[in-house]
């Protein structure tokens, strides 16, 4: 395995100051944290992936709120994931970090074969993402404790979904601890 980890919409802008209110999206801040700290370690490249929208833009159109400005700071990823100069930060203008973005050459000039995906929302922007990782032909874990949706229920229901996929083991459900477990395996 050659893993690349992707973080979705974990942003400033995602987030009400200060942390602390016990929400869903926040409990993920501390397993992300430590996460990419392991990772960076064993040189795993670390991939922000940020919503970037316009004004004006169509997305805005239903019931989504403008929200991830671009050139505001609610378009950086969260300072409390302490980001290095080795990651990589890619906008993205709707929900899947591949859509539209060089995401597919990054991965493939790293040469990468699996990619772990975490962030938020789980059932929406995590998943568009997740779908589109399987659909450029990269093996994808889904780090279920290092995605939160904004209701415990929400995360948990998508996530049984995909546990046992028609497309495992090339989509897989599995902790930050078990992947990193597996990332060490397979580097020894």
């Amino acid at each position: 395995m050659k893993p690349a980890i992707v973080i979705v919409d974990v942003l400033d802008g995602n987030f009400r100051k200060p942390l602390g209110n016990d929400k869903e999206e926040e409990k993920i801040v501390p397993v992300i944290r430590d996460l990419l700290k392991r990772a960076r370690s064993r040189r795993i490249p670390v991939i922000f992936a940020c919503d970037s929208f316009l004004e004006q833009d169509f997305i805005f159109g239903g019931r989504m709120k403008p929200h991830a400005i671009r050139g505001t700071s609610g378009t950086r990823p969260l300072k409390e994931l302490e980001v290095k100069e080795s990651d990589i930060i890619l906008d993205k203008r709707r929900f899947s970090a591949f859509f539209k973005t060089d995401l597919d050459q990054t991965l493939r000039t790293f040469g990468i074969d699996t990619v772990a995906i975490g962030g938020l929302n789980t059932h929406f922007c995590v998943l568009a993402t997740v779908f589109d990782a399987i659909c450029h032909d990269f093996s994808t874990i889904i780090l279920e404790d290092a995605s939160a949706s904004f209701k415990k229920e929400i995360h948990d229901n998508f996530l049984a979904a995909y546990r046992n996929s028609a497309i495992y083991p090339l989509l897989r459900v599995m902790s930050s601890d078990a992947f990193m477990s597996e990332v060490k395996k397979d580097l020894s």
